[in-house]
């Protein structure tokens, strides 16, 4: 299965803020090329990216965001950051999750995005972007 969306052209930020699940402010700048997930509760291709481990996206960085937070409990456990911001799914133009924006900071744009499905079909469709 692939993702159905065609990478729309556009800037991305070169910062992100939000809060972690322990309500902590976080925040950062976008210095490697960057997979932003947008999860929510009770998604399948959502808990497949929550339980992978950084190893299965070697060659960039992988931030999980989310609109709102509801206390999830497989969220927590992730070895990836979890954060709310709805900033920054609207400033990546996010509608809905789950979905996958690959952003590049050498050239400030989003380089691909989609629709997730799974953890394989994920890595399938950015693994050409990060040779």
């Amino acid at each position: 299965m692939r993702s159905f969306d065609v990478a729309r052209e556009r800037p991305a930020p070169r910062a992100w803020s939000g809060h972690g699940l322990d309500g902590a402010v976080r925040g950062g700048e976008f210095t490697r090329r960057t997979l932003v997930v947008a999860v929510k509760s009770d998604c399948l291709g959502c808990r497949d990216v929550l339980e992978s481990v950084p190893e299965d996206f070697a060659g960039c960085d992988v931030l999980l965001v989310a609109r709102t937070s509801n206390g999830e409990p497989g969220w927590a456990a992730s070895s990836h950051e979890v954060v709310v911001s709805p900033a920054l799914l609207d400033e990546l133009a996010v509608r809905w999750p789950p979905f996958y924006v690959l952003i590049d900071p050498s050239s400030d744009r989003v380089v691909t995005e989609g629709v997730v499905f799974s953890l394989d079909q994920l890595r399938d469709e950015v693994a050409p972007y990060l040779v």
